[in-house]
């Protein structure tokens, strides 16, 4: 099920309509997830910070999971492709629920603090 939401916009007199949101429902726990409270997301919420580790001899230093030669890259590439998060832990034993999360929370807090730079 994809959810798509569209609004007007209007620019230079034109009225156009551009696309909001694109939101893939993978299962129903993904869909129950967005009926919870602001508490539970807080609740739900875990330290990334000990779980996501860098070593410069592996993986080209590229952000991994618990140190094993799996990348947050790996993880969020598998999800954009539509896998479920049961279907990666399935295929990746050594990954939990909460490594799926923690990579998120990462890639999250990385975008955050991008910082765009104007050239001169």
């Amino acid at each position: 099920m994809l959810g798509i939401k569209s609004m007007p916009n209007q620019h230079d007199g034109i009225m156009m309509w551009f696309e909001v949101s694109v939101i893939p429902f993978i299962n129903q726990r993904d869909i129950m997830q967005f009926n919870r409270t602001p508490s539970e997301y807080k609740a739900m919420s875990i330290d990334y910070h000990n779980m996501i580790t860098i070593e410069p001899g592996k993986r080209s230093g590229k952000p991994c999971i618990r140190g094993l030669r799996i990348t947050v890259y790996d993880v969020l590439s598998w999800l954009a492709d539509g896998m479920s998060r049961t279907e990666i832990v399935e295929d990746f034993p050594e990954l939990t629920d909460d490594d799926i999360t923690a990579c998120l929370q990462f890639a999250a807090d990385r975008e955050r603090q991008s910082v765009i730079i104007k050239a001169l």
